[in-house]
């Protein structure tokens, strides 16, 4: 018995942050059935990194890693007829989610009103990137759009150089983790009242508790964050030092005195950490650029590997800075089990990341690499809708279901 055997989900999600949250539903044992058509496919379809050459619809590891464990439903929500299989889906559903600029569900005749005379009590999540209502609500934009408006931007980068985006569409990485905690909420809500509800989540906002001292300071004190690099303003040294060979470094993180000693002794104590003007945090603050400078002279000469060794034994707090080979030959992700290999026509043998938790009484479900479109169609048109293949099959040559080539399965 897995934690979320079965609960149902109808899945309009696109891109990051959608088919993220409803990936831990799947993986949990939730059957999610994930609405898609070619004729406006997923844009992550497309994104790097892919093994195949040209255009494909198969071939993303980016898409591959959001939607394995999800059964595929091909519908060409331009007809009437697909927005009829739609409402018969919500009848199935406990819960709908999507993540599209708000009023798309509204314009198909698929927002929450609607659904609710469907199934009054069915569950639907709606994220976008600032929340329904408001001046601003249906501002289009993705990820580094959100990054700049939080203040996220603002404050990355070097106080001498112009702001820097974080990694990616950052927020879209980060809404998932309260979406499924307000899903699991709501569902909680509706075992206990047997009352559905519509879920509003603003990205923007999400973003914004990333930032709660930041934006108390500005409140309370009116002072305005800025740039800095790797420094922190309650440690010193605070950042990422050179280590031999190429491209090598270590972090190293001085929190306290006691964390300044360890570092002295774990570097043998050479005669300018001794000085009495890094004795303290302030003093080590007030002279910071000098102490970066004689800290990085002395871990050039030293493998990283051995450095993050001898500062850990010290008790620093220390690691290595690792590209992306590391993280994947990392030994405790290794043991963990932090990717599962799927084999996939097109994409052939590929990692997805599981989940960053593991429950003792209750293992996730690893069941199938992600779907192509419509992968699941018929199946889903029959086990669920109780269909016939005399009613789908004039519906697949129309165009109003779809389903892949023979050739695109596996």
């Amino acid at each position: 018995m897995r934690p979320l055997d079965n609960l149902k989900v109808l899945d309009f999600c696109w891109v990051v942050a959608g088919p993220m949250t409803t990936s831990y539903f799947a993986e949990y044992g939730a059957t999610v059935v994930r609405v898609e058509s070619r004729q406006r496919p997923d844009v992550l379809r497309t994104a790097p990194p892919s093994r195949v050459k040209g255009k494909s619809l198969n071939g993303s590891g980016y898409y591959a890693n959001y939607n394995a464990n999800k059964y595929a439903l091909g519908l060409n929500l331009g007809d009437p007829r697909a927005i009829a299989i739609v409402k018969r889906m919500v009848a199935w559903a406990d819960m709908v989610t999507e993540n599209f600029t708000p009023g798309t569900m509204e314009r198909l005749g698929l927002g929450y009103d609607e659904l609710r005379k469907i199934k009054p009590d069915i569950i639907l999540f709606s994220t976008s990137m600032l929340g329904r209502g408001g001046p601003r609500s249906k501002l289009p934009g993705f990820g580094a759009v959100l990054s700049s408006l939080s203040g996220l931007t603002a404050i990355t980068g070097w106080p001498d150089r112009s702001p820097t985006n974080p990694y990616g569409a950052y927020t879209d990485f980060i809404t998932p983790r309260f979406a499924v905690a307000t899903l699991l909420a709501a569902l909680d809500h509706r075992r206990r009242t047997g009352v559905g509800q519509h879920i509003d989540m603003s990205q923007l906002e999400v973003s914004l508790h990333f930032l709660g001292p930041l934006l108390l300071d500005r409140a309370n004190n009116g002072r305005e964050a800025g740039r800095t690099g790797n420094r922190h303003e309650a440690a010193a040294p605070h950042g990422a030092f050179p280590c031999r060979g190429e491209d090598c470094w270590v972090t190293i993180t001085c929190m306290s005195d006691a964390h300044w000693l360890a570092l002295r002794q774990a570097l043998s104590d050479p005669p300018w950490m001794q000085s009495e003007r890094f004795s303290t945090l302030l003093g080590r603050k007030r002279g910071e650029d000098e102490l970066e400078a004689l800290l990085a002279e002395a871990t050039q000469s030293w493998e990283a590997g051995e450095l993050v060794r001898a500062l850990q034994a010290a008790g620093v707090p220390a690691g290595p800075v690792h590209s992306n080979k590391g993280v994947v030959e990392d030994p405790q992700l290794g043991h963990r089990g932090h990717l599962v290999y799927y084999e996939k026509a097109e994409i052939g043998r590929h990692p997805v990341q599981r989940s960053e938790f593991r429950l003792s009484r209750a293992a996730a479900a690893q069941n199938w690499p992600t779907p192509v479109i419509g992968e699941h169609t018929r199946l889903v048109c029959r086990d669920i809708l109780g269909m016939t293949d005399a009613e789908i099959d004039p519906l697949v040559a129309q165009g109003v279901l779809e389903e892949p080539p023979v050739a695109s399965h596996g």
